[in-house]
């Protein structure tokens, strides 16, 4: 009986720590490694599965005539009005900036009037729909048939013309679009300045800088990677906004393709074509306003990278 505890004994003797066991072929089991996140990859499963399924019937489905998209994808007229509409969002943007960057800077100045007359016309561009205004500014004519400059209380004025011939549709839709964007760039760059630390001002004063030098030199380029990114998101609603000119009969994009099915009744394809050119020219415009944020981002990402650290073997 002592024999055979001894032999027992010694076969149980206890494992090195840092030294592996052989595994036998009879006791030893392979580990089951669960399955990470069933559900996620169930709900990623049935989504794409809807997605595959809406995209075939939007493919096969004859009633969305694509024979029609194709022919007149790149029709002349509809070029045109890709291109006005194009123009019509680079000048309304560009007039927009330059005036809301005026409009940010009197809302942040000490002067009491300066800042009263921002915060008012913020208010009301901001608080009226811009269909409104285009409106407003395309019969600007019935309140002011001579548009004039001059003295108030019946001074001697400048009469500049008609304001028929001055403000044509083109023109309204410029104005109404400009103010109305002006507005909320004013806020956009605002919360852009605000968001400069304070040590900045100090050291530009210290180093005598004039209050322009401060503004065009130190505050606004540390102010774009904070602009930028809801600046993009303006550029591309106003590619869209341009759109509600077609009130005006202005042939931007969206009515030349209403002229087109107003004539051969063809409405699902002609506004699947206008549908295409404002996501091709919106991918490009995000495809720009990405590397613009990436340039005027570098040294201020806020998450670190994550290193990977190498692993280490056990012996």
């Amino acid at each position: 009986m002592n024999s055979s505890r001894e032999v027992t004994a010694v076969h149980k003797q206890p494992s090195v720590p840092g030294t592996r066991e052989p595994a036998t072929a009879s006791g030893d089991s392979i580990p089951v490694v669960p399955l990470k996140h069933p559900v996620r990859l169930v709900l990623a499963a049935v989504l794409i599965l809807v997605t595959l399924s809406a995209a075939w019937d939007v493919a096969v489905n004859e009633r969305y005539r694509w024979d029609v998209v194709a022919s007149y994808l790149f029709a002349p007229q509809i070029l045109a009005g890709a291109g006005l509409t194009l123009m019509l969002t680079v000048v309304s943007m560009t007039v927009g900036i330059a005036l809301g960057t005026l409009l940010a800077i009197m809302r942040l100045s000490d002067n009491p009037i300066l800042s009263t007359i921002s915060r008012a016309y913020i208010w009301f561009f901001r608080g009226t729909p811009l269909l409104v205004q285009l409106i407003f500014w395309y019969n600007i004519a019935a309140l002011y048939p001579v548009i004039a400059f001059g003295l108030p209380f019946g001074g001697p004025s400048v009469v500049l013309g008609s304001a028929n011939v001055l403000i044509s549709p083109l023109g309204a839709a410029l104005l109404g679009l400009s103010l109305n964007e002006a507005a909320y760039m004013a806020e956009i760059i605002r919360g852009g300045i605000r968001s400069v630390d304070k040590g900045q001002y100090d050291a530009a004063r210290a180093l005598g800088m004039s209050g322009g030098k401060l503004m065009n030199r130190v505050i606004l380029p540390q102010a774009m990677r904070v602009v930028l990114p809801p600046t993009g998101n303006q550029v591309i609603s106003m590619l869209k906004g341009t759109s509600l000119v077609s009130v005006l009969a202005i042939s931007d994009l969206l009515y030349s393709a209403q002229i087109i099915y107003a004539d051969n009744y063809q409405t699902i394809p002609l506004l699947i074509v206008a549908s295409l050119w404002y996501l091709l020219m919106t991918t490009v415009l995000s495809f720009f306003q990405n590397k613009l944020e990436r340039r005027y981002g570098r040294g201020f990402d806020s998450a670190p990278r994550r290193i990977r650290q190498p692993k280490t073997r056990t012996a």
